[in-house]
């Protein structure tokens, strides 16, 4: 696991979509693609020769996913699941939104788990609410095995005791986008992870 240190952030008031070169790359494409490679091999390594099932969570999680399962060298496919979360804005009024705890599934997976081994892949893990809900819920399916690989972990931010079997960056509280992660459903095809500027609304 990486740790990625700066100095902590001004506490503005608000962020909005800027152009793509205001960007400020805080993991780029090369950092991901031997910390992914990393992974694959560890998880490779712990399944021991088994199949392996991915759980990947819309849409996050969807590039991250289909990079990890390319480095894995066991059997292995992949299914995909999606949750809506509710929550309201920041004290602040930055960008991250402060969840209420209310998570709601709005796809399943479609085939079954049961005597599985399921690796549960997500794109960040941040209060741990929503990876709390998807555990219990993929437990429900009475999986042989259940790990969690997510990419970036937010640990400043976490409001249930969860962790990660896998984690790719441990990063501060800033809020990034690319490599399958948005705002407002922009800036998801960006090759790097890159930090949304924060700015004081006009």
């Amino acid at each position: 696991m990486l740790r990625i240190h700066f100095n902590a952030p001004t506490r503005s008031k608000g962020v909005r979509c800027c152009p793509m070169n205001a960007l400020r790359v805080l993991l780029s494409r090369e950092q991901i693609a031997s910390r992914v490679a990393e992974m694959g091999k560890q998880i490779t390594a712990d399944s021991s020769g088994e199949s392996v099932i991915l759980v990947g969570v819309l849409k996050g999680a969807a590039i991250f996913l289909s990079d990890l399962v390319r480095t894995m060298n066991v059997d292995s496919t992949f299914e995909f699941i999606a949750v809506a979360s509710y929550g309201t804005p920041a004290p602040d009024n930055r960008r991250a939104w402060d969840s209420t705890g209310v998570v709601r599934l709005a796809k399943d997976v479609d085939q079954p788990l049961r005597g599985k081994n399921v690796v549960l892949v997500e794109d960040i893990l941040d209060t741990g609410l929503t990876l709390t809900f998807l555990k219990r819920l993929l437990l429900g399916h009475e999986p042989k095995t259940l790990r969690v690989a997510v990419l970036l972990d937010k640990p400043s931010r976490r409001k249930l005791a969860i962790s990660a079997d896998y984690v790719g960056f441990t990063i501060p509280d800033e809020f990034v986008v690319g490599y399958g992660m948005d705002y407002a459903e922009r800036y998801r095809n960006l090759p790097d992870i890159c930090v949304l500027p924060e700015v004081s609304p006009s």
